[in-house]
């Protein structure tokens, strides 16, 4: 059982609680080579079925919260196992209304427009369940393919960050995207 579910037309984006950590861990060991130019250096227990229900179970913490929402995505009536996921964090409310936005899609299903139906159906529920205004996302100059996501997106870019993030045992550049809710309810009446 799913903590909670969403469709868009092809995918099931879904909330794992740490009962999903095997689907999880399947998930990193499949794309771990693939990972390695774009994610931090990982500790040898990231890899670990303990580690994963772990997070699992902090990141459900945090949602409950309102301060994270990371969103497993599958494709519709295959739950045997995820393709990547979406995630927006540090969400912040009052007079910001803000979060960051993540993700990372299986090897295996890159240039299929899945990463782009799941972000468009990720921003919907951000923007309608949590209230926010707007989203952010930084992507390196290198990163062509999510660089294309943005673009479909229709992602505003708002900048560029010299050694932004540590990747991969190196500073990184990042151009700044956003997107912004123009359909929000007016919260500070």
């Amino acid at each position: 059982m799913f903590i909670k579910e969403y469709d868009s037309e092809r995918l099931s984006l879904k909330i794992l609680g740490p009962e999903h950590a095997d689907l999880v861990l399947d998930y990193y060991y499949r794309n771990k080579d693939f990972f390695v130019e774009w994610d931090p250096e990982r500790e040898d227990d990231f890899y670990t079925k303990s580690n994963q229900a772990d997070q699992l179970k902090y990141e459900l913490s945090e949602y409950k919260k309102g301060n994270f929402f990371r969103l497993w995505i599958f494709k519709k009536l295959d739950d045997s196992k995820t393709i990547g996921n979406i995630c927006f964090s540090n969400i912040i409310y009052g007079n910001f209304r803000s979060c960051f936005l993540g993700y990372k899609l299986d090897i295996m299903e890159i240039n299929k427009g899945y990463m782009t139906e799941a972000i468009q159906r990720g921003i919907q529920i951000v923007f309608d369940e949590f209230g926010l205004h707007r989203i952010e996302v930084n992507i390196m100059p290198r990163n062509i393919k999510s660089l294309r996501v943005a673009e479909k997106l229709g992602l505003e870019k708002e900048g560029f960050s010299k050694s932004y993030l540590y990747i991969n045992k190196k500073w990184e550049d990042h151009y700044h995207f956003a997107t912004y809710n123009d359909d929000e309810m007016d919260y500070f009446d």
